[in-house]
């Protein structure tokens, strides 16, 4: 009966350029709670579309989050030149299991604790000010200024950089480098060059930081290594840290982007945001994660036996994709007005950050930098308004990113 029911599970192809993140995330959950989805190169995966079903899978120990379990990995179907497989083959926390990644996840959780995370309150306030003094500096002659490229992106590169020791210089080659992971537009000459590059980079920022240490991640990091070890052998050490540099700073990127969006899209919500203190602005930031979350489809579980799902038999090896954007808006969790943007929405458990024992080690981070960015914006610019249609806004070439690739505003 379960593989009568396989069979007639519907296929779905993604768009590689995420032209419609949550069009294409309701035809997902219309057509049932587990599809088939075909990913560029005609490589097939399945998504589970139902809030219940993915937040139980996240949690289950029958599947694995290492891409060497991947059938398509093994058989060769997917190689080191796939579009995507910079967000695939790493080694670190994210693509281990079990004893493995308690020994990955451990030395970060030591170092990139809640504590240091606030103690960066004051210097991300400063960075905040700073960078909004320069923003009419950068409008150009029609008085137009893309918030995405000098306020949203500079914010979290700037906290995740000092946080992990990487130079001033350096930072524009990396945000070249973390753009084309996400993209899936990428030829396969620049994911091979971007693998190379990324490695050399990460090489020389642990021998600078071995050589020059100082009060930073990749500093602690490497005296936990030489302290213990069997703490990160070097791959592991140079893919935490590329883990720490991609999601520390792409996904709040995207919060913020978003939040701006959905705020000057809804200005009855924008003035109830204006109303209130923090405990409102951190409302806005867990709306704008359910709503418009800055993930859209994450890769990926590979079970390690054959699972069943919704009466569906997953076979064993098989990759199954999280959409998190399109369980963002589930009605079966959300309820009826999932598709609303609603800062009083009582208070319902999202996956924007994963679940179970992989859950984001970086939340606090994100949600911190969204609480101070968000609400500085509207008090120093309070009539800031979009300079075009939101529907026209292009989307990040991406169907892992949600977010617009510009967001360009009139300031006054």
């Amino acid at each position: 009966m379960t593989d009568q029911v396989t069979a007639r599970v519907p296929v779905i192809h993604l768009d590689p350029m995420g032209t419609d993140h949550h069009g294409e995330a309701a035809r997902m959950r219309e057509l049932g709670p587990v599809v088939r989805v075909v990913l560029p190169g005609d490589v097939g995966v399945w998504a589970v579309t139902d809030h219940a079903l993915l937040a139980d899978l996240v949690t289950d120990p029958r599947v694995s989050k290492n891409w060497r379990n991947w059938n398509a990995i093994i058989s060769g179907e997917v190689t080191d030149e796939w579009p995507l497989v910079g967000m695939i083959k790493v080694t670190n926390m994210v693509t281990s299991d079990g004893e493995s990644h308690q020994r990955l996840r451990r030395p970060v959780t030591r170092t990139f604790t809640r504590g240091r995370v606030e103690r960066l309150r004051p210097r991300l306030t400063e960075i905040v000010r700073e960078l909004l003094d320069a923003l009419p500096a950068n409008a150009d002659a029609d008085g137009v200024v893309d918030l995405r490229q000098h306020f949203a992106y500079p914010v979290p590169m700037s906290m995740i950089c000092e946080l992990t020791g990487v130079p001033v210089d350096w930072r524009p080659r990396l945000r070249e480098l973390v753009d084309s992971i996400f993209r899936t537009n990428t030829t396969a000459e620049e994911v091979v060059a971007t693998q190379r590059d990324r490695h050399e980079l990460l090489n020389r920022l642990v021998d600078l930081r071995r050589a020059e240490p100082g009060e930073d991640l990749t500093s602690a990091l490497i005296e936990v290594g030489d302290q213990d070890h069997e703490a990160l052998t070097t791959e592991e050490l140079i893919d935490t840290i590329w883990l720490l540099l991609t999601a520390g700073h792409e996904t709040t990127l995207s919060l913020v982007v978003n939040g701006v969006r959905a705020l000057l899209t809804h200005p009855d919500q924008l003035e109830l945001a204006r109303g209130g203190g923090e405990e409102v602005w951190a409302r806005v930031v867990e709306e704008t994660l359910r709503w418009d979350a800055p993930i859209g489809n994450f890769p990926a579980r590979y079970p390690f036996e054959d699972i069943e799902i919704a009466g569906v038999r997953i076979p064993k090896g098989e990759a199954i994709l999280a959409p998190y954007s399109g369980v963002g808006r589930d009605q079966a969790h959300h309820g009826a007005g999932a598709d609303t943007f609603d800062i009083t929405r009582p208070s319902a458990r999202h996956l924007a950050f994963g679940g179970g024992p992989h859950i984001c080690l970086g939340a606090h981070l994100a949600r911190l930098e969204a609480q101070v960015a968000l609400p500085a914006l509207f008090e120093r610019y309070p009539n800031v308004r979009l300079a075009t249609e939101a529907a026209t806004l292009p989307p990040v070439p991406s169907f892992f990113s949600n977010s617009a690739a510009v967001l360009p505003v009139h300031l006054a």
